[in-house]
């Protein structure tokens, strides 16, 4: 595609519209439609929403830690992440009700197309070792939950800045009812599921 990560598009209104949300209605849904055979347009899985989530073990030492995790996920993300606490009390962790212990964000809409485009596009082809994502980590629901363990892969961290290399997980929710019309979502947008995965037996 000949355009740049953030394409804008001659909708009416001059929106902006993200390039992966383009693609989606202009040729994704409609890739579903054939293979799934829907009949209503409201019928066609989308994209929901995007958590990432990243634990800070050492944040009962020190709280500074989660501040400094939750400004490389703003960075990572381009959205202010929330802060979260321990729901109970474990003595040998030191951990008690309440205390900071790591922080997440939730993307929709265009954040979460625009951080798509850079996982797939950018972060991925840098993650060492890389040999394509599981195709099996779906919960039965349509829904992917992967793991990153640095964030120093996505091009906004700067490794000679972080006091730490962190892992994070990342949950793409969607709007299929399987996990195979889930597959075949994600893989329209890219995903680099191993290209010899036999084929997964028509819904």
């Amino acid at each position: 595609m000949a355009e740049g990560h953030n394409a804008k598009t001659g909708t009416g209104d001059g929106a902006y519209v993200p390039r992966l949300r383009k693609d989606y209605d202009e040729r994704i849904a409609q890739a579903m439609v054939e293979k799934f055979g829907y009949k209503n347009k409201l019928e066609v899985p989308r994209l929901d929403k995007i958590v990432i989530n990243m634990g800070v073990g050492e944040a009962t030492q020190d709280k500074k830690r989660v501040e400094q995790a939750a400004g490389e996920m703003e960075k990572i993300a381009g959205q202010k992440p929330v802060i979260t606490k321990a729901k109970t009390s474990i003595a040998q962790f030191k951990l008690r009700e309440g205390m900071p212990i790591g922080c997440k964000v939730t993307l929709r809409r265009e954040r979460m197309y625009e951080f798509l485009d850079r996982l797939v596009n950018i972060a991925l082809p840098r993650v060492r070792d890389f040999r394509g994502l599981n195709p099996k980590s779906f919960d039965g629901r349509g829904n992917y939950a992967m793991g990153l363990k640095e964030q120093i892969v996505f091009p906004e961290i700067n490794y000679d800045s972080i006091d730490k290399v962190r892992g994070m997980d990342v949950i793409i929710t969607t709007t299929a009812r399987t996990d195979d019309e889930a597959r075949e979502l994600l893989r329209l947008f890219n995903f680099p599921f191993p290209a010899d995965e036999p084929d997964q037996k028509a819904a």
